[in-house]
């Protein structure tokens, strides 16, 4: 038995799971979608503590990408709804095979466990004093990774959101090509490590790091330990809801025109004649 898909016979997959995903009940997928934005929240919360303490910014990089893919890990194996790796749901609706309301449906209700569940990890590493760690210096580095991402600009967003949730995309495309474990891992994890590295920005990633920093914003020690690692007044002023949506809004385009255009429609434009003839 063979241990990979054909890129065509992928394609069926996905169109096959497609089918599956959009008969789920709203509920279901508001749940699963809470547990896809935890997954990736707690691959958060490891990442940062594990960097928070280095100058190096390429070591911190590089530390935090080699950590954060358990959290697509434990979507994959687990199981949960990841907003971001939805995208895919682009192939069967491309393929006729799955309604664009459908699809829709799914996706938005996903987001919205996806934002459940990452502030109510942040939320609850505030309550367990996680960001008091090492004298505060775990939530001065959580606000100054928030303070960044609440300040950059809606092309910076857009274009880093497309980067991001291309490499997503292509590593879950790549893992349902494979059947075996071992190969799944393989599939998720560098091209998700790659996104960490680069510094793109992933929109379900932020719902739980800019939270955690205006969490940690609370406490003046926090904020004190910001100031050393160079965040400015400005940046604290501009850590609220309106720099949390003014980074999430073109983030989310982003990660959704990255995942449809670059991963969805160009497999589905590459491989759909073989589609038809099978």
């Amino acid at each position: 038995m063979r241990s990979i898909l054909t890129s065509s016979e992928n394609l069926e997959n996905f169109m096959q799971i497609g089918e599956t995903r959009v008969r789920m009940s709203a509920l279901r997928i508001l749940i699963l979608g809470l547990m896809g934005g935890m997954f990736i929240a707690f691959a958060g919360v490891a990442s940062s503590a594990a960097v928070h303490t280095l100058g190096s910014a390429g070591l911190a990089r590089a530390l935090a990408g080699a950590i954060f893919p358990g959290g697509l890990l434990m979507i994959t194996f687990a199981g949960a709804e990841l907003f971001t790796g939805n995208m895919l749901l682009s192939i069967p609706c491309l393929g006729r095979r799955v309604k664009f309301r459908s699809a829709v449906k799914n996706i938005s209700i996903a987001y919205a466990g996806n934002l459940a569940g990452s502030v109510l990890i942040a939320a609850l590493c505030w309550g367990g004093g996680y960001f008091m760690t090492t004298g505060g210096l775990m939530g001065g580095y959580a606000i100054s990774v928030a303070a960044q991402k609440s300040a950059i600009g809606f092309w910076q967003g857009l274009s880093s959101g497309i980067l991001a949730n291309a490499l997503v995309c292509i590593a879950v495309w790549s893992a349902g090509a494979v059947k075996s474990a071992a190969g799944k891992v393989f599939c998720v994890y560098f091209p998700i490590a790659m996104f960490v590295i680069s510094g793109f920005e992933h929109s379900i990633a932020n719902m739980y790091f800019i939270p955690a920093g205006m969490f940690a914003k609370l406490s003046p020690v926090c904020v004190d330990q910001a100031r050393t690692l160079g965040v400015t007044d400005a940046m604290l002023d501009n850590l609220n809801f309106s720099g949390f949506w003014q980074n999430l809004i073109p983030v989310t385009i982003g990660n959704m025109l990255g995942g449809i255009l670059l991963v969805g429609l160009t497999y589905w434009l590459a491989l759909r004649n073989k589609d038809k003839k099978a």
